[in-house]
C-alpha cells in the first residue's frame, strides 16, 4: 500500500502549536493587521496573568493560545474585519467586532470583551450611513464597560450620548426595547449610583439635583417601578438632609420665584409617589403661598386643597386646620376675584349675578345669562304673590 508523504507545510502543522498555525495561516492569507491584532492580545493576557499573580483567578486558567476555540473565533471575525476595513465597509467591520465582543462576554473574558467593545467605539465613529445608530449602540456598550469598572462619571456621558442619538429614533434591540428607553434606564441607573457616592460623601445638594435626573430619566422611559423607586430614593434625600426647605427658601430669597414653584411642584411629585404626607402637606402649602402672593388664586386654591386632603391623612388635627384656614383663605380671595369684576362693571347683568350670589352664598356661578333667567322666574314668581310691588317700584323689581 502506498502512503502518500506530507509535505514540509504538513509536517510543519503536525509539529507546531495550534497559536502558530494559526498565526501561519493568517499571514499566509496576507492578514497581517488580524495576526499583529492576536499577538497582542495573547501578550495582554499573559500581561494580566502576571500582574494578577498566583493564587487568583487568571492564573488558574488556561493561557489564550492554549484555547483553540477562541483561537478559532478570533482568526474568524478579526480577519473578516480586516478585509471589510480594506474595502471601507465599516459597517461591516463594525459587525465582526460586536460578534467578537459578544463571543468573550464570560466574566473570565471580559477584558477582551471590552477591548472589542473599544474597537467598535472607534469603527462607529466612521459610519455615516445609518443615522447614528451604530455610534449610538456604542456608547451604550462603553458607557457598560466605564459602569462595571466603577467609572461612573464616564459611564454616565457615554449614556447621556446615547440618549441623545435616540431622540425621535424607532431603534429596537433584538427583544423589541426601544434603544431611547433603554438609554432612559441606563440614565436612571447611573444617576441613581453617582447620588449614592455623593450622599456618601456628605454632597447632599448634588445628590438631589442628581436623584432630580434619575426621577425625570425614569418617567420619561415609561417604567412606573424604576419611578417609584427613584421617588423613593429623592424624598428620602429630601426628607434626610432637609433640602427643601433650604433650596426654596435661597431661591425666594434671590428673587427667584419661578425656581422656587418648579423645586416644591417637583418635590410635590416625589412626595405623593413616595407617600410622605407631612412633606407633602408642607410643599403644598408653600406653593398654595407662593400662588397667593402672585395674585393666582386657582392655583393657591388647588395646592391649599392638597395640603388639606394630605393631612387628613396624618390624622394630625393642628395641621388639618392650618390647612383648612389655608383653604379658606385662597377661596375668599378666589372669590372676591369676581365680586370685585361684577362690582366694578356695575351693569344689569352683574348686579344680577350678585344678587343670586348673595342669596345662595355657594361658589359663583358660571353663567351670567343662567342666572339672570333664574332671577326673572324667581321675580315673576315674587310679583304673583306681590302684585302690588310692580306698580310702586318698577325700577327695583
Amino acid at each position: 500500500m502506498n502512503i502518500k508523504g506530507l509535505s514540509k507545510q504538513e509536517a510543519a502543522a503536525y509539529r507546531n502549536s495550534y497559536k502558530k498555525n494559526i498565526c501561519i495561516d493568517m499571514l499566509r492569507q496576507g492578514y497581517h493587521k488580524s495576526f499583529s491584532e492576536l499577538f497582542t492580545l495573547i501578550q495582554k493576557w499573559n500581561a494580566l496573568r502576571e500582574a494578577a499573580g498566583p493564587g487568583s483567578a487568571i492564573w488558574q486558567q488556561k493561557s489564550l493560545e492554549e484555547q483553540p476555540d477562541k483561537l478559532d473565533l478570533l482568526h474568524h471575525f478579526l480577519t473578516r474585519a480586516e478585509a471589510a476595513q480594506r474595502a471601507e465597509y465599516y459597517e461591516e467591520v463594525y459587525n465582526n467586532q460586536l460578534n467578537l465582543a459578544y463571543c468573550f462576554n464570560n466574566p473570565e473574558d471580559k477584558w477582551l470583551r471590552n477591548y472589542f467593545y473599544e474597537q467598535c467605539f472607534s469603527t462607529a465613529q466612521l459610519i455615516k450611513i445609518d443615522g447614528g445608530k451604530k455610534e449610538a449602540e456604542a456608547h451604550a456598550n462603553m458607557g457598560l464597560v466605564n459602569e462595571e469598572q466603577g467609572q461612573f462619571m464616564k459611564a454616565a456621558e457615554h449614556y447621556e450620548t446615547f440618549h441623545q442619538l435616540t431622540l425621535g429614533r424607532m431603534w429596537k434591540d433584538e427583544t423589541g426595547h426601544s434603544y431611547n428607553s433603554l438609554a432612559c434606564e441606563h440614565l436612571w441607573r447611573i444617576y441613581t449610583l453617582l447620588a449614592d457616592k455623593m450622599l456618601e460623601n456628605k454632597e447632599h445638594q448634588q445628590a438631589i439635583k442628581t436623584l432630580i435626573k434619575a426621577f425625570e430619566m425614569a418617567k420619561k422611559g415609561g417604567n412606573k417601578k424604576m419611578e417609584g423607586e427613584s421617588a423613593y430614593c429623592l424624598g428620602l434625600a429630601y426628607h434626610s438632609a432637609g433640602e427643601e426647605q433650604t433650596a426654596i427658601i435661597v431661591s425666594l430669597l434671590n428673587g427667584k420665584v419661578t425656581e422656587a414653584i418648579e423645586y416644591l411642584e417637583k418635590f410635590v411629585t416625589v412626595a405623593k409617589s413616595a407617600q410622605l404626607s407631612r412633606s407633602l402637606v408642607d410643599a403644598c402649602i408653600s406653593l398654595g403661598d407662593i400662588y397667593n402672593e402672585r395674585g393666582n388664586y386657582y392655583k393657591a386654591c388647588e395646592y391649599f386643597n392638597q395640603a388639606f386632603e394630605a393631612a387628613n391623612t396624618l390624622t394630625d388635627l393642628p395641621v388639618m386646620d392650618e390647612a383648612k384656614v389655608y383653604c379658606g383663605i385662597a377661596k375668599a380671595h378666589n372669590m372676591m376675584v369676581a365680586v370685585n369684576s361684577h362690582t366694578d362693571a356695575a351693569d344689569h347683568v352683574s348686579i344680577e349675578y350678585l344678587l343670586a350670589w348673595k342669596e345662595n352664598r355657594s361658589d359663583m356661578c358660571t353663567d351670567p345669562f343662567t342666572v339672570g333667567k333664574t332671577l326673572v322666574m324667581k321675580r315673576n314668581n315674587f310679583l304673583c304673590r306681590f302684585p302690588c310691588l310692580a306698580e310702586y317700584a318698577p325700577g327695583i323689581i
